[in-house]
């Protein structure tokens, strides 16, 4: 699955288990539509959390107002909260990012890929 979106706030390095890594990040999907019999769209955003367990040293790079397209697969979670009430979320597996446009202020503006990133000698097979 593929979705694109803004970064909402600057990515953050989790320890899991003591030795592994995940990446934690946010994204915002603006989406709009028009509806029947109206003369103004109407703006609807969805905000996604996102991990990415590849390697940290992308979270340099997710900075708040990123543009940035994932690829991957959505889970979802399910608990029951401390009002005892059933709650869920969504979260998108990233396996693959690419940055499309940096947020104001970052000087770099190339096109960073996650792929070119990746160690030869460090493939599964």
């Amino acid at each position: 699955m593929e979705i694109t979106g803004r970064i909402t706030k600057d990515a953050t390095v989790c320890k899991v288990n003591g030795d592994r890594e995940v990446v934690n990040f946010s994204i915002a999907i603006n989406d709009r539509y028009k509806p029947k019999g109206a003369s103004e769209f109407k703006k609807i955003v969805t905000y996604i959390e996102c991990s990415y367990w590849l390697s940290s040293k992308i979270a340099q790079w997710l900075k708040k107002g990123a543009l940035v397209e994932l690829f991957g697969r959505i889970g979802c979670n399910a608990y029951i909260g401390s009002d005892t009430q059933a709650h869920g979320s969504l979260t998108f597996h990233t396996s693959h990012v690419k940055i499309l446009s940096f947020p104001k202020g970052v000087q770099d503006n190339t096109t960073m890929d996650t792929q070119s990133d990746k160690d030869p000698d460090d493939l599964p097979f």
